[in-house]
């Protein structure tokens, strides 16, 4: 199929681009496309304008920060993927894109635009999920900043207004002795993945975990955090009888499920899928 007629806008700064969601009725934004394209050809949406941020540079940059690192929304995948400078601050998300698609998707994907989306079987707001990044948000009214757990506000949608724009995505620093790590299981490499999972784990001194934030996609409408594992694992020295109790607590976990992955199905792959995260994790803390 082909998109429903629109008109198409290609602003230059930010400023053009809020006043043009501030006075055109049904806009969307374009940022990678990788999302929002099939959704026009299939006309699932069908706006009347189309606003493309890719001729913004004030939104595409990684900069870091005494607080953390900074990415703008409209910063390719690729971009992301070969950063040393995420590879240092936060590299939970290159493991992440490892899993995204082909890289011809990656060159035209954008960070903002997948979180946008909000598919929960995509890779990027699951890692979202676990890290819960604050959210700078703009339109002509000014700025406001949420974090990621409170973005979510249903299948597919984010609480975005109508005239507002996703601009930059904020990563905390972690304390050392912080270990990472995404895995997931799809039917074909670049497929979606059916489930994921992405762990964050910080260990004290006495190597206990003082930290744990473990986020699961693939089982749910949005990404979810997995708070009652997250509880049996604080406090408590990591090793392979704890990593299987926490495994059967993801197993319990409510899951939805459809004819061809059935909850019991995504349940078993959430349980195998955590323990190979935890592994990894905290093979990586202590080498």
């Amino acid at each position: 199929m082909k998109p429903a007629p629109f008109a198409y806008h290609a602003p230059d700064t930010l400023d053009e681009a809020l006043h043009l969601m501030a006075t055109l009725d049904n806009a969307r934004v374009l940022a990678g496309g990788q999302s929002l394209m099939p959704m026009l050809n299939f006309r699932v949406v069908q706006p009347e304008h189309l606003i493309d941020l890719g001729r913004i540079p004030e939104l595409a940059f990684i900069e870091p920060t005494p607080h953390g690192l900074q990415v703008g929304a409209t910063t390719t995948q690729r971009t992301i993927e070969r950063s040393a400078l995420v590879r240092q601050y936060c590299p939970l998300l290159i493991d992440a894109l490892f899993h995204v698609g082909h890289q011809q998707t990656r060159n035209r994907g954008t960070i903002g635009g997948s979180l946008c989306h909000l598919d929960p079987s995509a890779e990027l707001p699951v890692t979202a999920c676990a890290l819960d990044p604050v959210l700078t948000i703009a339109s002509q009214n000014g700025r406001r900043q949420i974090s990621f757990s409170d973005f979510p506000a249903g299948y597919l949608t984010s609480t975005l207004e109508p005239n507002e724009i996703l601009v930059r995505i904020d990563f905390a620093p972690w304390p050392e002795r912080t270990g990472t790590a995404f895995e997931e299981f799809a039917c074909r490499p670049a497929d979606f993945a059916i489930v994921s999972v992405a762990a964050v784990i910080t260990m004290d001194s006495g190597d206990r975990i003082s930290e744990a934030r473990i986020a699961i996609g693939g089982i749910s409408a949005v990404p979810m955090r997995m708070t009652e594992v997250e509880t049996l694992l604080l406090g408590a020295h990591c090793d392979s009888g704890l990593i299987e109790r926490a495994a059967a607590g993801a197993a319990a976990f409510p899951s939805v499920g459809d004819d061809n992955y059935p909850a019991e199905y995504r349940q078993e792959l959430a349980a195998h899928l955590l323990q190979r995260a935890l592994t990894k994790v905290i093979q990586r803390i202590q080498t």
